[in-house]
């Protein structure tokens, strides 16, 4: 109890911040993407058509500048013969504001029914690979370095086959190294078991609409060890987290102790979230209730959707931020050292949320002051939501201005870019055009996506982090990051791609350093546990660091 008062004064008694708004464009419009994401809607509401779909930005031909790979949907299984088809697109960044589809020469189109996507190197090969996830297919997609990819699923072992439900439904899925030997392990999100042919028929004042989740059953998740020769176990039940069936939706990764071990948050769909605490010996215990980000500070479980376990106030402690539906609000916990406090409604962030429905979501410096700032990407789970509840089913993007002791909502001074009402749905995080703020790409249910450029804030000054791993996996995802810039307190955060839901965000890691044009230090604890120290580094540049 002393840890939650503890906490709650801390994070009250920041100053705050000044009133300027951030400022972003979409320049979907004239970056040659034509993608659209396309669920196949049906009459019969089958309830895979609602819950598509991610983004991932990723620099998959290590020119420096970020990529765009997109997720679609296809026809319903079971209606494949007849339907139409659709397929992921990768887009290469062309470095002046637009792309090129670059999708049949990498060979990444794909097949299924596609949900989720998840970006990193997982073979140390200097490329990032792509883990696609779906409905009753999931698709392990190497690098190969030459502008391909190769369909490897089948050699690697991380089809998502359950040993006892068969083929399954995942949502999302990240990279990270749970055992720190220096090769990326696998998690996979999976929802519920779903089977076209027995599809209840879900209606409200006799009218069709997508079923509750509480009509089906949920699944285990995935955890695959990787071997380091291409191929995976399947660890899940000698893990731990297999041995629980969710229905899982976000997940997102930290170590939220300090203790050298990266845990795991999973956001379940009207289910109480999982908190697998790592163990340190290749086990995980689930501790959620433990450390209450099991449930919202009424004791319920929501309809936990997207999912950023970050330290949204550099106190040195991850928190988490996860997106639900309308009426959930959605939860922020800060991270009391041991336990979570859920402070959504003392942040200003249930007042904000209370009438949206947040899918993917993020917690970064949007306008380089320093202090992080919350983004959720928002729009009903119904198509037909006005008609059934007399609510909109398109909404607007929300963004949360990090003010000190609360998150005050920017979005309507932000740029149409978040003005814009859409079903979104996936929401990835980077810098796309390398001038050292963090852009957004969200996608939309039958619609273009949004490439909104962010032009907040261009006096203020920046750091991002590029980290090459030697002993530590090459990308660096785990190794923990404080930086002090000169004159202002320290900051922290962490390598990760698992951001949101359903997606894979920049690895390269971002700092805002407001008025600050040096970095006293940057200490990176690498995830074989070496300590680096860079004294007196140069602000507004991207800074490429290897692994002593």
């Amino acid at each position: 109890m002393l840890s939650i008062v503890l906490a709650a004064t801390l994070f009250q008694s920041q100053p705050a911040r000044d009133s300027a708004h951030f400022s972003f464009r979409d320049i979907a419009p004239t970056s040659l993407v034509k993608f659209v994401l396309t669920n196949s809607s049906t009459p019969a509401k089958y309830q895979i058509e609602t819950m598509i779909s991610g983004v991932a930005l990723f620099d998959y031909n290590n020119d420096g500048w970020l990529d765009i790979f997109f997720v679609n949907g296809a026809s319903i299984p079971e209606l494949r013969k007849t339907g139409p088809q659709h397929h992921n697109r990768l887009y290469r960044n062309e470095k002046n504001g637009t792309f090129t589809d670059v999708t049949e020469r990498a060979r990444v189109s794909g097949r299924g029914y596609g949900m989720g996507v998840a970006a990193a190197d997982y073979n140390n090969d200097g490329y990032q690979d792509l883990y696609v996830t779906g409905v009753n297919f999931n698709q392990l997609l190497r690098n190969n370095g030459d502008g391909t990819f190769s369909d490897v699923t089948a050699k690697a072992g991380v089809e998502g086959i359950h040993p006892k439900f068969g083929k399954t439904w995942a949502i999302s899925a990240g990279w990270f190294d749970y055992d720190n030997d220096g090769k990326l392990d696998l998690f996979v999100t999976n929802y519920v078991q779903w089977d076209p042919a027995r599809e209840p028929d879900c209606r409200v004042n006799r009218i069709r609409t997508y079923c509750s989740p509480d009509r089906y059953e949920g699944l285990p998740n995935f955890l695959y060890h990787n071997n380091g020769d291409g191929t995976f176990t399947d660890a899940s039940v000698e893990s731990g987290v297999g041995l629980l069936a969710g229905k899982g939706m976000g997940v997102a990764f930290a170590d939220y102790d300090g203790d050298g071990f990266t845990d795991i948050f999973v956001a379940n769909d009207t289910f109480r979230n999982f908190f697998f605490r790592n163990n340190g010996n290749g086990r995980f215990t689930e501790i959620g209730v433990l450390v209450g980000v099991a449930y919202n500070d009424n004791g319920k479980s929501i309809a936990g959707m997207g999912a950023d376990f970050r330290d949204m106030d550099n106190d040195g402690k991850p928190d988490i931020f996860v997106t639900g539906m309308v009426n959930d609000t959605f939860p922020l916990y800060r991270n009391g050292g041991k336990l979570f406090e859920d402070v959504t409604t003392r942040s200003g962030v249930a007042r904000a949320t209370l009438r949206l429905t947040g899918w993917s979501n993020g917690i970064f410096d949007f306008d380089n002051d320093g202090s992080k700032d919350l983004f959720a990407a928002n729009g009903s789970i119904l198509d037909n939501s006005w008609e059934v509840e007399r609510l909109p089913a398109k909404l607007p993007n929300l963004i949360l201005r990090n003010e000190g002791s609360s998150f005050r909502d920017n979005s309507p001074t932000s740029g149409e870019g978040l003005k814009t009402a859409r079903m979104h749905r996936g929401a990835a995080f980077g810098d796309l055009n390398n001038d050292g703020r963090v852009d957004i790409v969200t996608v939309s249910l039958n619609e273009r996506p949004e490439i909104l450029i962010n032009g907040s804030s261009p006096s203020n000054h920046w750091l991002t982090l590029k980290l090459t791993g030697s002993r530590s996996n090459r990308d660096g995802i785990g190794a923990r990051i404080k930086i002090t810039p000169q004159g202002s307190p320290p900051q922290f955060n962490h390598v990760t791609t698992s951001v949101g839901l359903s997606s894979s965000s920049d690895h390269r890691v971002h700092f805002g350093l407001g008025p600050a044009r040096v970095i006293k230090t940057v200490e990176i604890l690498w995830p074989s546990g070496k300590r680096q120290v860079l004294g007196d580094v140069p602000a507004n540049q991207i800074l490429a660091v290897t692994e002593p």
